[in-house]
């Protein structure tokens, strides 16, 4: 019996270690999400009974041009940043894994801080360099002699998305150079010493040998940014409050909106799960995309 006893320890064992894990995902994460799958078919405005509505709010949601001005802007976004923010990325990850670069552990700190200082913090300080009439950056550029008068960078939806773009570069480009960086540091040196004998320089090397060894790295961090991107919130919401004219309203700033502002839960929890199903299969696409060209 006491065998048996100790049997059954022993193969339970890995259970009891898993369980912790598995009893907060069904608490905070698989009750949360199914009960949201559960009032995407209700109307419900937080107080008064939910009225069960089928899929009419699906179809009020495929027909709304609210959502699909958030997913353009988002798509407009992650065309102003990505590229901008892994190439910046790759460069400092190259030039950090180079034996002639000083101070690295210095630069790889500053690089990496915006990544962990509060979002929030670093919103309100580039509200204050946006500013069109006291801001900064428009003092810089009007004393320089480049513009004439100040750019409404926070007022106009072009510039508003740029401001937008150019606050996420600074917050996310540390975090993908430090992963870029693991990367590059794991390619095999003596890959780059039969360059050098070949007589291939830096940039030979790093065109030939670097990026198309980079390039399943690359994906990852192109599709974190994906998902990052049409998932903004704090930024957009600081900076622009969504505006001008919803030119900055990503969808999870759309799902703030209905759900605490016009208290339409219900229809709030159809873009949620709407967004989650277009996020999820985004993902696979951009996976089997890179999957084929490799």
């Amino acid at each position: 019996m006491q065998n048996l006893y100790w049997k059954w320890q022993f193969k339970s064992a890995p259970y009891w270690f898993i369980a912790p894990f598995v009893i907060c995902f069904i608490i905070f994460v698989f009750l949360p999400f199914s009960y949201s799958v559960y009032l995407s078919f209700t109307e419900w405005h937080g107080q008064e009974t939910k009225t069960f509505v089928g899929l009419a709010n699906y179809a009020t949601l495929l027909k709304s041009g609210d959502f699909w001005q958030s997913i353009v802007n988002s798509v407009l976004i992650f065309l102003l940043y990505v590229p901008i923010m892994l190439a910046l990325a790759l460069i400092f990850a190259a030039c950090l894994s180079t034996s002639w670069m000083k101070w690295k552990g210095f630069f790889r700190t500053v690089f990496f801080i915006p990544n962990i200082t509060s979002v929030v913090a670093i919103s309100f300080v580039f509200l204050l360099i946006f500013n069109a009439d006291q801001g900064i950056l428009n003092q810089i550029l009007m004393s320089l002699g480049l513009l004439d008068e100040p750019i409404r960078f926070l007022e106009t939806p072009w510039w508003a998305r740029v401001s937008v773009a150019i606050l996420v570069i600074f917050r996310w480009t540390g975090y993908n150079m430090i992963l870029l960086l693991g990367g590059i540091q794991s390619i095999s040196k003596s890959l780059y010493e039969a360059a050098k004998v070949d007589g291939a320089n830096g940039i030979q090397s790093f065109w030939h040998i670097t990026l198309p060894l980079m390039r399943r790295l690359l994906a990852f961090c192109t599709i974190l940014s994906t998902l990052g991107t049409f998932s903004l919130f704090t930024e957009p919401f600081i900076l622009t409050g969504g505006g001008p004219n919803m030119a900055t309203t990503t969808p999870v700033v759309l799902i703030y909106n209905e759900s605490f502002k016009n208290l339409n839960m219900g229809y709030a929890s159809t873009i949620s799960i709407f967004f989650f199903i277009l996020m999820m299969i985004l993902s696979l696409v951009q996976l089997r995309l890179f999957r084929e060209h490799d």
